[in-house]
């Protein structure tokens, strides 16, 4: 993967040299630091050209600008001052890292007139700026600027001067956490199958060791022992063996009931018997989405050292056509005791998390579980890619998480739950069928999960849309966004550290 820019924090000066990035408030405002890189006021000059009013996101750029020795001048908008949220900051300092090309030192002058900008906003274009700069090309073997020439630019070096580095140091270094865990989930997602199966998942979670997580890899062996029939069924077409990966933090009090997240891991989905159509099927390695957010945030809370207990539990199968895969009619006995009669083998990570959300709740009782999980393709049909769906049991929590969804612009539409669609997933063979029918298909698959779960209060998030294949934005311009971990990190800090 390309290399994180360095990011470090000074005081307000005059760079010299490199490129320097300054900020227009709306209306083309430069503060008097801005205007301190620009003696011959080309920026002036240049903004009615470029029709520039600092409208946010907007860009005018200089090159070897008169009466400095710099070598860029880029002019980036904000927008209204009234507008500049926590979100508002990460996006700009994506921004930013657009206009970082082939520069290795940089400066960005954070004084904007009419706008306090405190050590969070520094870090917040900090975090922005190693959001966007992520790629994943560990894979191409000769990497060039497009003129057959090897690139071998080293990553960039970047000052942001603000009022208070001190301050900014400080927030970035919280922020630089979750930042790490968005790019391991990114990673996760992006890797394709015959690298990434569920034996080497589990291998990517123990590294958690490392930062104080206790990880705990259950085999075949021992998930036979506690019967998790579901599970395992998804996984007998498979020769790569499946794997349940414990994740605990304990950084909270040792009387403290855990947090937990609970994450559907199916490295490669074919559909099993019930085949998937070819076209496409290549972006099935992305099917563990679920199970790289649930990594990703464990690695966010323990390198941050969050106040809080927090469990992270994986199911990692890989689901596959072969002569002893699944076969629909299969009645299969999942941890809980509960019967499923399996109708669509393609309907296999409900069948996944009914087993972990189980083992889950009996062994950690824990204050929530929320599972995230590239469920159904039918919360796309209904929300497209830029909201995930929310289903819930409990309204606080619900209503937790979208407003951690909203903060972090990882944003959730809550959708429904009843009895009349429960109805619609009871088997005469079995205590429940696999699948409901071609209507409401996202939410007969939270039906089903509810099953699992008993009282505690939970939360399935389908991320179906929103894991993989998004569109791109600001902060994101890979195949694999690492959504979910950001919202969950929030949903911890806010309401749950202690």
């Amino acid at each position: 993967m390309t290399s994180k820019p360095s990011i470090s924090f000074a005081k307000p000066g005059t760079p010299k040299k490199g490129t320097v990035i300054v900020f227009s408030a709306d209306e083309g405002g430069l503060s008097d630091a801005a205007r301190a890189s620009d003696p011959a006021k080309a920026l002036d000059r240049a903004f009615p050209v470029a029709d520039f009013n600092g409208k946010f996101a907007g860009v005018v750029e200089l090159l070897a600008p008169e009466g400095t020795a710099v070598d860029r001048l880029v002019a980036i908008g904000t927008g209204k001052a009234s507008a500049l949220d926590e979100y508002a900051w990460l996006k700009l300092g994506g921004v930013v890292a657009a206009q970082l090309r082939k520069a290795t030192e940089v400066a960005v002058i954070l004084d904007i007139p009419g706008v306090t900008a405190d050590g969070a906003a520094a870090a917040g274009i900090a975090a922005g700026i190693q959001l966007r700069s992520y790629s994943f090309d560990k894979y191409k073997t000769k990497k060039d600027n497009g003129d057959g020439k090897a690139d071998d630019k080293k990553p960039a070096k970047i000052t942001i001067h603000c009022a208070d580095p001190a301050a900014a140091k400080k927030a970035f270094a919280d922020a630089e956490a979750v930042v790490g865990g968005v790019l391991l989930a990114r990673d996760l997602v992006n890797e394709p199958a015959n690298i990434l199966g569920p034996v080497e998942f589990a291998a990517q979670a123990k590294e958690l060791e490392k930062l104080g997580v206790k990880v705990e890899i259950l085999t075949e062996k021992e998930m036979k022992k506690l019967g998790m029939g579901s599970l395992l069924g998804v996984a007998q077409g498979s020769v790569r063996p499946p794997r349940l990966a414990v994740m605990q933090w304990n950084g909270g009090k040792a009387k403290d009931k855990p947090v937990a997240f609970v994450g559907k891991g199916v490295t490669f989905d074919s559909g099993g018997v019930s085949i998937k159509p070819a076209a496409g099927m290549e972006d099935m390695k992305g099917d563990m989405g679920g199970a790289a957010a649930v990594t990703g945030l464990m690695q966010a809370l323990a390198a941050r050292k969050a106040k809080v207990n927090a469990v992270g539990i994986i199911g990692l199968v890989e689901n596959m056509v072969d002569g002893n895969a699944q076969r629909p009619g299969d009645i299969v006995t999942s941890m809980s005791g509960q019967t499923i009669e399996v109708l669509n083998t393609d309907a296999e990570g409900r069948l996944v998390l009914a087993d972990a959300l189980w083992y889950c709740n009996q062994r950690f009782e824990p204050k929530f579980m929320v599972n995230l999980a590239t469920l159904t393709g039918a919360i796309m049909v209904a929300l497209g890619q830029s909201h995930a769906g929310l289903f819930s049991n409990n309204d606080e929590l619900a209503e937790r998480l979208t407003a951690s969804g909203t903060a972090t612009q990882e944003k959730l539409w809550r959708m429904p739950l009843g009895s009349e669609y429960d109805k619609l997933i009871d088997s005469k063979n079995a205590d429940m069928k696999n699948i409901g029918g071609r209507y409401g298909g996202s939410i007969t698959a939270a039906q089903f999960l509810q099953r699992f779960v008993k009282e505690t209060p939970w939360a399935h998030l389908d991320i179906a849309g929103t894991a993989m294949g998004s569109p791109t934005n600001e902060i994101n311009q890979s195949w694999g966004s690492g959504y979910g971990v950001r919202l969950l990190d929030r949903l911890v800090r806010d309401h749950y550290e202690g």
